[in-house]
């Protein structure tokens, strides 16, 4: 089963493999650390929560590094969309995935 990522519209953005988030495309674009969402590069995004990336405004957790690029997982297809949704926290998704 694969874990979809949505923005605060309710469109699939991105899904998690392991450790790596991907893009739709499959093209890796960040890494979990527990519930920490950082870029690829390292770089803290912000929080998982709800299967929505989220600012919720509780400090940077800096740079954990760059693990190396994993490769393209490919397309899983889209789930469409579940709804729009609003857990108090602005969606920072965009940063992450630049759309």
């Amino acid at each position: 089963m694969t874990d979809y990522i949505y923005n605060s519209r309710g469109n699939a953005v991105g899904y998690i493999r392991g450790k790596y988030i991907h893009a739709m495309s499959g093209q890796a674009v960040g890494q979990l650390n527990g519930t920490h969402v950082h870029k690829l590069s390292g770089q803290y995004v912000g929080e998982l929560h709800e299967q929505m990336v989220l600012n919720k405004h509780i400090g940077s957790f800096g740079n954990i590094g760059n693990p190396g690029n994993p490769g393209n997982a490919g397309n899983p297809g889209n789930p469409g969309n579940r709804g729009s949704r609003n857990y108090g926290f602005p969606d920072v998704s965009a940063e992450l995935f630049g759309n």
